[in-house]
């Protein structure tokens, strides 16, 4: 019979290396059973936000942009980071209308998970927005290139099977609108 894990107790937090987007925490960390100790390592980073865009005609906005960590393009949906006391859904829309033009009605949170526990301390919530239209031009941050793709819901599925759609934040947010709509998997 497998032991029911404890909740370890921090005995230590310091500043490891500040990077622009993260920081890097050297954390010291105590058993409160058996007094075994660790040292790790966290990602302290903003929340983010994905946004499940979908028009009109049952499309999902999408965006494709090269991502510097795989070294490859990567369709996935819209996001970004939620500034600082800023609302998930108002960022949300945000990053929806800077990386696509787009705004939706109808919105709400969806939805939210934690992107890799064991090293990123952050969360990131996923936003509906429905009956979404293009309402501006893009507003690319300094390094984006960004390119915007409508694919019907109904293709979804396809895209995710043959890999196209990869990032697992994305596939997250879409496992959710499945849920979400009742609709299958297949």
């Amino acid at each position: 019979m497998n032991k029911i894990p404890k909740k370890w107790e921090l005995i230590e937090d310091r500043l490891h290396a500040k990077c622009r987007i993260f920081e890097v925490r050297s954390q010291h960390f105590r058993h409160p059973k058996d007094g075994r100790e660790g040292d790790f390592y966290v990602l302290n980073t903003s929340d983010w936000v994905n946004v499940l865009a979908i028009t009109p005609a049952d499309e999902i906005v999408m965006v494709r942009q090269f991502r510097y960590g795989s070294r490859e393009l990567s369709l996935e949906t819209p996001g970004g980071v939620i500034e600082k006391g800023e609302d998930p859904v108002v960022a949300g829309l945000r990053e929806l209308r800077e990386e696509t033009g787009f705004s939706g009605e109808s919105t709400r949170l969806l939805s939210e998970c934690r992107p890799n526990s064991a090293i990123l301390s952050n969360l990131c919530y996923f936003v509906l927005a429905e009956n979404a239209k293009q309402v501006s031009e893009v507003n690319f941050d300094p390094n984006e290139e960004i390119e915007t793709v409508l694919v019907p819901i109904v293709k979804i599925s396809d895209h995710i099977r043959s890999g196209e759609i990869s990032h697992s934040l994305a596939l997250n947010a879409l496992f959710n609108l499945f849920l979400e709509k009742g609709m299958p998997f297949a």
